[in-house]
């Protein structure tokens, strides 16, 4: 058993698979082959772009919120502490002695049905 070989030619050694190198990636037809990938890939890599704007733009709300809230507590505080003032009794009748109003010294009188 005798194993004849033929010769190699140029052509043979061009389409051997360790020759074809990064040149053959990007022939036409794989390109058209994996186009629904790049495809995905590219609307993948958008969606993350979105997303990640969108949680920016949601944090940056989410902090203006609280800056507001922390302003109208200051303010609701401010406004409870003035009205308690307004409502003691002392302040009341400083308010009320320039109409002419006096606190009566007699006991109220309950009236019976």
């Amino acid at each position: 058993m005798t194993e004849t070989t033929a010769p190699i030619t140029d052509n043979q050694v061009a389409k051997s698979p360790s020759k074809k190198g990064v040149a053959n990636l990007f022939q036409t037809k794989w390109i058209n082959e994996n186009m629904l990938f790049f495809l995905y890939l590219a609307a993948l890599t958008i969606g993350y772009i979105a997303y990640g704007h969108w949680t920016d733009r949601t944090l940056r709300k989410i902090s203006n919120t609280k800056k507001e809230i922390e302003i109208l507590e200051y303010k609701y505080r401010a406004t409870v502490i003035e009205a308690s003032k307004v409502n003691q009794q002392s302040e009341i009748i400083k308010a009320v002695e320039s109409s002419g109003l006096s606190v009566s010294d007699a006991s109220p009188i309950i009236i019976k049905k």
